[in-house]
């Protein structure tokens, strides 16, 4: 909440402001961003196995300070503390793995050299990136950006989303606690006026925007007279087919995990699930008792499964989709309950009789909800999961990874996934397509669109 130039910071499990923030002003940003375009000058000239070792004591701060942090992010966005915990320990396991990708992705490149002739290619940090990240994943989105980016060479700023700053001073904490520079990674706590403004400015080289469809127009129309790259994850609608020989044992945990995990608030939570029409019925079973069974309660328990969605306006984008689903003949089963009381507080549900003449089964939803819709064949759940404006994840469920391949092939998606979902592994470009955006993060291919390439032609006397 913004007022007379503070941010409030309201939990959304109680309503209660617990931390107030002020807000800096336009003046001080680009004076932090000029000071970080003065450390990246220096920085980079290191070593990757410098940067790596910066990176690695960063991460110790997360280590050692795991339990405050943990504690900050259910309070800000409301996540169970449990999920929590999970999000930190996911960081750094991730982290790792970049740190291993960029031994290899940031060397040189170097053609067949000619007789008196030596060419390489060498990766060139771009300078200083900004790093708008959403609330959902308020670390594991960051670090996605943050670390990928300095060890390429460049500098970061983070500007978190209002209801998660707590993150981005935790990631200019961790390295300044390390012996990285001061400056090389810096918090900035702004509001929408002044983000606009320093993207025109010509003190940042790169955006990275992770957030709404909406959103994502806003930031590139802001970059639209400058030159710079920028980098769109936006929304999803993913899509999960269970093919008629799925082992529904695994498969209806694992995907009924992937809607209600964090509240279903996830770019890459199953939204909408197709089951061939011969498993439909035991499918739907086990999803109920699997909805039954979630526990929702206090955030800081450390049982609980699910807390309150992180603002209000998400429970009343769920509210007018169920609602718009029952008049046009849904089938909604609710969680039996009891919730704890507050209005980010909302009962999951499982949808059946749906058809995509339904929002819930087109437009995104970013809550405890899903639809339930059969289907005659693959060709059938092809045809539907392709009826989307997003396309970020998308799942099938089988034994026979060839029908899998060829059911991939033909779906309009960034990640497919078998016997997957609402998974990032990192060794592998995290895109988007359609509407879900554009350009890539992870992988040695995300890393590399941080950087620009640079030719060198040596002929050698």
């Amino acid at each position: 909440m913004n007022t007379n130039n503070k941010l409030e910071l309201i939990n959304p499990a109680t309503g209660e402001k617990f931390r107030e923030l002020s807000y800096h002003s336009l003046e001080e940003a680009k004076s932090k961003l000029e000071y970080a375009g003065k450390i990246q000058k220096k920085w980079k000239h290191t070593s990757i196995a410098h940067r790596i070792d910066m990176v690695e004591d960063a991460m110790d701060y997360f280590n050692k300070n795991n339990d405050d942090i943990a504690r900050d992010i259910t309070l800000q966005m409301g996540k169970p503390i449990s999920q929590s915990k999970n999000e930190i320990n996911s960081m750094l396991q991730r982290t790792e793995v970049i740190c291993d990708l960029a031994k290899d992705a940031l060397q040189d490149i170097s053609p067949r050299n000619l007789e008196g002739l030596r060419r390489f290619i060498r990766r060139e940090p771009l300078g200083v990136v900004l790093d708008i990240a959403a609330w959902n994943y308020p670390l594991l989105i960051a670090v996605n950006v943050v670390v990928p980016a300095v060890l390429a060479g460049n500098s970061v700023a983070i500007k978190h989303s209002s209801l998660t700053p707590l993150c981005s001073k935790h990631f200019e904490d961790a390295f300044r606690q390390s012996a990285a520079p001061k400056g090389l990674v810096t918090s900035l706590i702004l509001d929408h006026p002044s983000t606009e403004s320093i993207i025109q400015s010509n003190l940042l080289h790169h955006v990275a925007f992770t957030g709404s469809v909406a959103g994502g127009r806003k930031i590139n129309q802001s970059a639209k007279y400058t030159f710079m790259d920028v980098g769109l994850e936006l929304g999803g609608k993913d899509p999960a087919y269970v093919c008629e020989d799925a082992n529904l044992e695994s498969t209806v945990p694992s995907i009924m995990d992937g809607v209600f995990y964090n509240a279903g608030q996830s770019c890459c939570a199953v939204e909408r699930i197709y089951v061939h029409h011969s498993l439909l019925e035991p499918f739907i079973e086990a999803a109920l008792n699997f909805l039954n069974e979630l526990k929702i309660g206090e955030t800081l328990d450390n049982s609980t499964y699910m807390g309150p969605l992180a603002q209000k306006s998400g429970v009343d984008v769920v509210h007018a989709q169920l609602e718009d689903a029952k008049t046009k003949g849904a089938n909604i089963i609710y969680h039996p309950g009891p919730i704890p009381d507050g209005d980010h507080f909302i009962l999951p549900a499982i949808l059946t009789n749906v058809t995509h003449k339904m929002d819930v089964m087109i437009e995104e939803t970013f809550g405890p909800i899903v639809g339930i819709m059969g289907v005659n064949s693959d060709d059938h759940a092809i045809e539907l999961m392709n009826d989307s404006p997003y396309g970020l994840t998308a799942s099938v469920w089988t034994n026979d990874s060839k029908k899998a391949i060829q059911i991939g092939n033909q779906i309009d998606t960034g990640t497919f996934f078998m016997n997957r979902c609402d998974y990032l592994d990192p060794t592998l470009p995290w895109i988007g397509v359609k509407d879900s955006g554009r350009g890539c993060t992870l992988s040695a291919l995300g890393m590399q669109q941080l950087t620009r390439p640079k030719s060198f032609y040596l002929k050698l006397s």
